[in-house]
């Protein structure tokens, strides 16, 4: 009515409103009436931007990689941003005017190209498939600091990187090439398993050889023990038997000392019976033979008189003719012998 409109702003809004080229009124979230032909009015959203986008750039070995990201910003001050950008709203109030709110994604992601590039072309491909969050907040930091986001009064909250690709057919060489990696490393690894295997078992064996060594040697020092014993024991056994022998000799000595001695008694004895003998007899010696008969036959009975009076006549046989004996004589014998 008469020119006059009202404007709201939401509370996520910065808005400006200039009347005749001046700054009549700024801040969050206003809400006036304004005259509409004197009037115009810059809206900055004030929510974090988030800009996704993908980059394609080339690494240091020339090879061409993809990379896929979200980007988040934040308008720090928004003053500075309406002035460098047209943020203007037509007639109502209700569309910017121009195409800069449109369009400052692509600047900010032109410049964040910039700074991405620089740090690509310093690395191989292998190393810009495998950036480490390090690298992303080196990004992150490159382009906070720029003049161009400072002008534009923005600010950087955060820089995801979440896919690098590179070329479908780079991606098939790198992947044959680090599968033919893997299976050199999985005949590397199957290698050490078995070498590893061998030596313990080579270890093993060792042992086994070392316990059967130590074992057999064992073995070898109880034979030894047992000879040793043995030996002592038959030593102990021929020096009990020398001792036996030396025992018996000297006992068998001085039993030919014994007999020796007996028998130089006996001797002695003998001559000394033999000596008497000779004194006895000797008287008789000197005796006539017929005296010695007569004292023999002192005590001799008529039988043993009779046998030596045939003895007699024996003796002397050839000097006898003739010879009688009556039946009573050799009876009368006869029952004294049986007597």
């Amino acid at each position: 009515m008469f020119g006059f409109r009202y404007f709201k702003a939401k509370p996520t809004e910065f808005v400006v409103l200039y009347q005749s080229g001046k700054v009549k009124r700024s801040g969050v979230g206003l809400s006036f009436l304004y005259f509409a032909p004197t009037s115009t009015i810059s809206k900055v959203p004030l929510q974090n931007m988030s800009i996704p986008f993908i980059l394609t750039e080339t690494t240091k070995d020339f090879q061409a990689v993809t990379l896929q990201g979200n980007l988040t910003l934040r308008v720090m001050k928004p003053e500075k941003l309406a002035r460098v950008l047209n943020f203007g709203l037509d007639d109502r109030a209700k569309v910017y005017e121009s195409k800069d709110p449109e369009k400052l994604p692509d600047q900010i992601i032109n410049k964040l190209q910039v700074v991405v590039r620089g740090q690509i072309q310093a690395l191989t491909l292998t190393e810009a498939l495998v950036l480490t969050p390090q690298q992303v907040l080196d990004l992150k930091n490159a382009l906070g600091d720029s003049e161009f986001l400072e002008e534009l009064g923005l600010s950087c909250l955060d820089l995801s990187i979440m896919a690098i690709k590179p070329k479908p057919e780079t991606a098939k060489a790198l992947e044959a090439h680090q599968r033919e990696a893997m299976l050199q490393e999985a005949d590397r690894a199957i290698y050490v398993r078995r070498n590893a295997a061998i030596e313990q078992e080579r270890a093993i064996r060792e042992n086994e050889l070392e316990t059967e060594h130590a074992v057999e040697e064992k073995k070898r020092r109880i034979e030894e023990t047992k000879l040793e014993a043995e030996r002592s024991l038959q030593q102990k056994r021929q020096a009990m038997l020398l001792e036996k022998q030396e025992s018996n000799t000297h006992l068998e000595k001085e039993r030919e000392k014994l007999v020796q001695l007996a028998a130089k008694n006996a001797t002695l004895e003998a001559d000394s019976r033999a000596y008497g003998m000779r004194a006895m007899l000797k008287p008789l010696g000197e005796m006539d033979p017929k005296t010695l008969e007569a004292l023999s036959m002192m005590h001799m009975n008529p039988s043993q008189m009779i046998a030596q009076a045939f003895q007699s006549m024996a003796e002397n046989s050839e000097k006898i003719g003739e010879l009688n004996i009556s039946p009573d004589l050799l009876s009368r014998l006869l029952e004294d012998k049986k007597k």
